[in-house]
């Protein structure tokens, strides 16, 4: 694996970090995200009693007469900080195959200099470029699809995250217009 690694060149290094970031962002959002869900799945009568995390500020906005616009705001603050790092997730799926694919450049064009620099070519002598071409197109998207496909997944995640919020914020406004 080590010897995959060196092979692809200087363009793994940073199709490595790519990958290390891309899956700390994921777990690090799949875990917030179980944990909001969890916390939201309070029953609605408990909620101003309970206090999901983030439906804290909302529920003091209500408490202190917030109209629909303040609400509003509070609300869309909130799920600006859920879906926060999911942009570098997109990023890191999109850099990951373009990093793979300038290794293809560069390994291509080591294989070339050899053909130009050379009279009688052999395989051997074309294989470290084709070799560095391969793999940094390889590694680039084993790195860029899991963590598309993981993007797309949190994105869902969030969008559900920030319904509920919604809906929960709306029955606790009508409650509280209600008097209930």
């Amino acid at each position: 694996m080590i010897e995959f690694f060196l092979k692809g060149g200087f363009l793994m290094y940073p199709i490595l970090l790519c990958s290390l970031a891309g899956l700390a962002v994921l777990i690090n959002k799949f875990l917030q995200y179980k944990r909001i869900l969890k916390e939201m799945d309070t029953p609605f009568k408990a909620i101003p009693v309970a206090q999901p995390t983030l439906l804290v500020p909302i529920v003091k906005a209500l408490e202190n007469g917030a109209n629909e616009k303040e609400l509003s705001i509070i609300g869309t603050r909130q799920v600006r900080e859920i879906e926060k790092g999911l942009s570098w997730l997109g990023l890191i799926a999109t850099i990951a195959p373009l990093l793979g694919l300038t290794g293809t450049v560069t390994g291509m064009i080591k294989a070339f200099m050899v053909i130009a620099n050379t009279t009688s070519v052999n395989p051997s002598m074309l294989a470290g470029g084709i070799w560095e071409a391969l793999i940094t197109t390889a590694a680039g998207l084993l790195v860029a699809i899991p963590i598309h496909v993981g993007h797309h997944y949190l994105e869902k995640q969030a969008d559900d995250i920030a319904f509920m919020m919604k809906e929960t914020t709306m029955s606790l406004s009508m409650r509280g217009k209600n008097g209930i």
